[in-house]
Parts: C-alpha cells; structure tokens; sequence
C-alpha cells in the first residue's frame, strides 16, 4: 500500500452569511473530494497542541506525526532546511517576510505579492547595508539575510537568543504595528529583540528609498517597505518518518512553499519542486499533480502541500479562496485519482486542511479540520460529502494530532 497525503492549506474556515451561512467547503464544487468522503472514511483532527500557535509550522509538523513539544524550533530552522542554509549551533534562524506598512499598520504580511526575482535584489540590498560583523578580523557576520522564495525569506543571528515574543504579520492585517515590535520573553533575550527591532526601523528607512518601492510608488501600488521577523529557533532534532514508520521505504515532499520543503527535508522525504509552483492561486496544480503521480510511481509515501487557498483566506478574498477550493478539487486531485485509482499496489489516499484561515477573520484559527481516507475497498462511512459539518459524523471521530498519521500508515 502506497500513501498519499493532498494538504489544502487553510482550507477550512467558518461559517459565511454571504453562503447563506455554509463555510466554503459546504458551498464550493468539489466533486472529487466529495466522492472520496462517500466512498471513504471521514473524521476530524486536532492539527495544533494546546500552547502551540496555530500556524502551518506547528499544524504541518502535528499531522506528519511529530510531537510538537519535542521538535518545535519556529519556521525559521526549517526554512533554513529548505534553502540549504546549514545551521550552526550559535545560529537563530527567524523567518523574516517582507511586508506592506501604511498610516502606521501592517496592511499585507505579502509586500503586495512580492515576485522571488524582485525580492532577491531588496534581500541583496538589506545584506550590503544592514548585515553586520561580529569579529571583524574574522570576517564573521552577526546578521545575515538569506532569499526564499516571494515574501518568505529568512534572517539568521549568531548568538541569536530564540526566547523571544514575535507578532506573525498575517495574524495581525490592518493593525498598528510599533505595538507588535519584538519583545523578551526572558531578560536574557532582551538584546536579541532590540536587535531585531533596530532592523525593522533600519529596513523601513532603507526600502523606502530603493528604486523598487519609489517606481512602485509613483504607480499608487503597495510598497514592500518593511522586514518583519518571526518565529525563530535553533536546528530542530527530529526522526525521520523512515525512522518512525517502517513501511516508508521511501518518500518525496511536493510544495512551492520553504517551510513545508524543510519539514520534508528533517523528516528525510525528497523534495520535489515544480516548475510553476507559486504558492498563489495560479499555481501549477497539473505540474504538482503530475509531479505526486510520478513520485508516487517510485515512492511509498507522497505529501502534496499546496498553499493557495491560506493566501486567500488571509487575503479576505471569498470568490478567489472558493475558486483556490475548486481548483485543487479538479485540478488536482482529480488527476492523481484517476491515474492511480487502479494500479495493482493500491494507493491510500488523505485529505484534509492543517488549520482553518477564514476569509472574514483572515488568521489562522486551530479548531479541529475535517479529513478524509480512501482507498480501493475500503468500507465506507455514512459521510456523503467532505466539509467541516459533514466529517463530525465520521467514523473517525475526532483524533487528535500524532493519531492521524499512526492512523493512516496503519492501513
């Protein structure tokens, strides 16, 4: 038996009175994910530990099977993963976006849909006049911005301490944000937070001036005018999911974002990129499906992340997050199902979300995401269709975090 997990990011969300008071799950036309959860096994999972906040670092980790309180370290150590950046002992790496600022709020945590191309010259510049040495004669750098991918990249600090309190730019749209600066958790960390907030204030100083944000500017288009730093930790000790589940020979890793390749990366899954993946709605969703069947066709285990529909909800776009839905329906699922769904090794097929994005709040929310489970002769439940309402009558129940993935690779 073969795995398959197909991960709709923020996917879930809350009743719309728009909707006529259904979520979008209930409203949008999801065929495939409908017959799955008709012919399948539904229930509903606890993706975020209690103390835990209810980002895709935390949720994505839980459902692969990790116990949070022993190998959580922030999205910016895994992130580091998925650049290639190999962390030092003394490194803090913090995931460090690229945001929107105006009248004094946070207006996007996306820098008006920063493209990779233009992102790397602001990274370039920020390096050449915000990086810093620690030892001169050494040549030893106490700052150093590294590129991601769009508004996603990452800072890492020698020495840096992680015992710090970060406000994430997409918790937080149209808020002011000098109340939201970096903050000690201990007395200890109180030189890594003024550090931290210095390169705020600095890099607003400077990105207002580049080229990029005045020709921008002169448009009326949002400016990428602020670095805003979050999450940070130390390299993360974690198994692999070989380690951990023996029928795993082998597995690969399918996402266009850089915290989700550095989860795959520490839990040994190869990390496959596709040409188009953009982490938007106009990803290449027939590229990313072709991509899961191929892998599939030499891997036991194959995880499909794909981010389009969290961008949305953050966005408050209703019309695009149901579209986001409906292309990962059509676009994606469909595809892989029809090409596997007769193969002679049967293929086990899981869907769900890893946290709810609303479109009317436009932050994470860590109530429990509805899933589903397929596979050829599997006994089905008395669920007719997949939403969050539907799933409660799983035969699953409700799990909770590690049971999820113990669940499914028992199968």
């Amino acid at each position: 038996m073969k795995h398959i997990i197909i991960l709709g990011d923020g996917m879930a969300d809350l009743p719309v009175e728009r909707l006529g008071g259904k979520t979008l799950l209930q409203y949008a036309r999801k065929p495939m994910m409908d017959q799955l959860a008709r012919q399948g096994r539904c229930g509903r999972l606890v993706t975020v530990p209690e103390g835990f906040p209810p980002g895709s670092e935390v949720a994505n980790t839980a459902i692969l099977g990790y116990d949070l309180n022993k190998v959580y370290e922030g999205r910016g150590p895994l992130e580091a993963a998925s650049i290639g950046y190999e962390m030092a002992d003394d490194d803090m790496a913090i995931r460090c976006n690229i945001i929107t600022l105006e009248d004094g709020k946070i207006i996007t945590h996306n820098g008006g849909n920063l493209e990779t191309e233009d992102a790397r010259v602001l990274i370039d510049y920020l390096n050449e006049n915000l990086a810093r040495p620690i030892n001169a004669r050494e040549g030893c750098e106490r700052v150093k911005f590294i590129t991601g991918i769009q508004y996603r990249h990452l800072l890492v600090i020698k020495g840096g301490n992680k015992h710090i309190v970060c406000a994430p730019p997409h918790d937080h749209p149209n808020e002011l944000w000098r109340p939201l600066l970096v903050k000690a958790a201990v007395p200890e960390a109180q030189s890594t937070a003024d550090l931290l907030n210095e390169l705020i204030l600095t890099s607003q100083q400077l990105l207002a001036r580049h080229p990029y944000n005045l020709a921008r500017a002169a448009k009326g288009q949002r400016q990428a005018n602020s670095i805003w730093p979050w999450s940070g930790g130390y390299r993360p000790c974690m198994q692999t999911l070989q380690q951990q589940y023996p029928q795993i020979k082998s597995g690969a890793v399918i996402s266009a974002v850089d915290l989700i390749q550095g989860i795959g990366r520490y839990a040994g899954l190869r990390i496959v990129k596709v040409p188009g993946a953009t982490g938007l709605a106009d990803t290449n969703y027939e590229g990313k499906a072709q991509a899961a069947i191929e892998a599939l066709a030499h891997d036991d285990f194959v995880f499909v992340h794909v981010e389009a529909s969290d961008e949305a909800g953050h966005d408050g776009d209703l019309e695009l997050k149901l579209k986001t839905i409906e292309y990962l329906d059509q676009r994606l699922i469909a595809p892989i199902y029809n090409k596997v769904k007769d193969w002679p090794e049967p293929v086990c097929f899981a869907v769900l979300p890893d946290h709810l994005t609303p479109v009317e709040q436009r932050v994470h929310v860590g109530q429990p995401v509805p899933f589903l489970i397929w596979h050829r002769g599997i006994e089905a439940d008395e669920v007719a269709q997949y939403d969050e309402v539907s799933c409660v009558s799983g035969v699953y129940g409700l799990l909770k975090l590690d049971e999820f993935m113990k669940t499914f690779m028992s199968i």
